[in-house]
């Protein structure tokens, strides 16, 4: 079997309603937070991609039972001491960075040794963000030089903490909440401003928090040691898998796009907020609240004057996993666009930043780099004609995904390695991508 698409032909335009898997960060955190609860939780809509799959493993192998119905995951939870584990065990992360760091936050009380180990691209990304503050609860941690694998060993005589978290780390965060979890007292957090995904659950299920926010960091306060019951949850739609659709119709010709029932959280939505100061033709319809977490029909038009961009830096953190379809919007603007300090993207599943800057000087557009700044040269008439390969990016999902939409959007024959890495995040990527009219051999 080969282990490349080809693409060669732009899209045509089209008219097209979709919808877009469950949102990867809230899954993963249902299934975390529902092994924590006393009873039976059912989750609707769960992403079955690889990552959510190796936390359902995760949880397993910590004693939770779990099993999918006609359209639901059930899961049985048995309470903040409830994982039970016989023997040295290892819990295998895969690709996921958010399933890595938040278990080691639910380990924190687990008197027994547990290894976390994870692919080979996660094992080369930093743990200390998560490991330092975990120590201070009181548990014990080995690192690899910092990184996976990471053994822990969890503590009967843990201690609430303070902590200032100054990365904008969503993942540093919500595993010191999920550790607040197992601890008595109360524990406060001086967040930088990141996902709130975990804040509004916790808020859902009734957990004690408080959150005070400010224009640069929110003040959570945690009272640990509360257990909650089973729940419902149907996850959203993922706006990090809308982005590669609502670009490729940006980028298309007299085309029309609504994706339906999307998580539009604020700390998600940066890429809206960038492409809209771009010229972007994009609105929200039929919006509404569910347990805290905003969602919404996206509607999307073709835009044919797509204006440069000085992008402020408050937008980094809301659009972090969506910059590699901003580059290809940049790349077709009018005038120079200005990106800084994304040094955040080179920590991600492939020095992602550097891969990206690499496929848009390999498409003819001009790109100066001074450290983590960026400057793209648009080419508003940019149209390809000749071959392009792309190979050599770890397997990187969202690599390969926005280089199927340059190929889409932007001509050329172009041969893309690697695309069972959709899996990862997006398994029905090639299934929604074909039913907008997407030619892929």
């Amino acid at each position: 079997m080969k282990n490349y698409i080809e693409i060669s032909n732009k899209i045509e335009p089209y008219k097209k309603t979709i919808c877009v898997s469950g949102d990867k960060s809230i899954s993963i955190r249902t299934v975390l937070l529902a092994s924590q609860a006393i009873g039976k939780s059912k989750i609707y809509n769960l992403l079955e991609a690889e990552d959510v799959i190796n936390s359902l493993k995760c949880i397993g192998k910590l004693g939770i039972k779990y099993k999918k119905k006609k359209n639901y995951f059930e899961i049985n939870g048995l309470g903040l001491s409830g994982y039970k584990i016989k023997g040295k065990k290892a819990l295998y992360a895969g690709n996921s960075g958010t399933l890595a760091r938040l278990i080691l936050g639910l380990l924190i009380n687990l008197n027994q040794e547990i290894k976390i180990l994870g692919d080979k691209s996660l094992s080369k990304r930093d743990f200390s963000r998560v490991t330092n503050p975990l120590k201070l609860f009181g548990a014990i941690i080995n690192a690899n030089n910092k990184k996976l694998p990471v053994k822990i060993l969890g503590s009967s005589f843990l201690r609430p903490i303070k902590y200032k978290e100054n990365l904008g780390s969503a993942q540093c965060k919500s595993a010191i909440m999920l550790a607040s979890l197992k601890t008595p007292g109360v524990t406060r957090i001086k967040a930088r401003k990141s996902r709130d995904h975990t804040e509004l659950m916790f808020k859902s299920l009734k957990i004690p928090i408080k959150i005070k926010k400010t224009k640069t960091y929110d003040f959570i306060e945690i009272k640990g040691l509360n257990n909650f019951k089973g729940f419902e949850y149907i996850v959203p739609g993922d706006i990090s898998s809308s982005s590669f659709f609502i670009v490729l119709t940006l980028l298309a010709n007299n085309s029309n796009l609504i994706i339906k029932n999307v998580n539009v959280n604020k700390t998600r939505t940066g890429i809206i907020e960038i492409l809209k100061k771009m010229n972007a033709n994009i609105s929200f319809k039929n919006k509404k609240l569910y347990k805290g977490e905003a969602t919404a029909d996206i509607f999307v038009k073709s835009c044919n004057n797509i204006k440069s961009i000085n992008c402020p830096e408050t937008l980094n953190s809301s659009a972090i996993d969506e910059f590699l379809v901003i580059f290809l919007v940049a790349a077709k603007a009018k005038g120079v666009s200005i990106f800084r300090n994304l040094g955040e993207l080179n920590k991600k599943e492939s020095p992602r930043l550097d891969i990206a800057l690499k496929i848009l000087k390999k498409i003819g557009i001009k790109v100066l780099r001074k450290k983590d700044d960026i400057k793209i040269f648009g080419k508003p008439n940019l149209i390809l004609k000749r071959k392009i390969i792309i190979k050599d990016f770890k397997k990187d999902h969202r690599v390969f995904m926005m280089s199927c939409i340059a190929a889409l959007a932007f001509g050329g024959r172009w041969k893309i390695n690697n695309p069972d890495s959709v899996k990862t995040s997006f398994p029905d990527f090639f299934k929604v991508i074909k039913l907008v009219g997407a030619k892929i051999n």
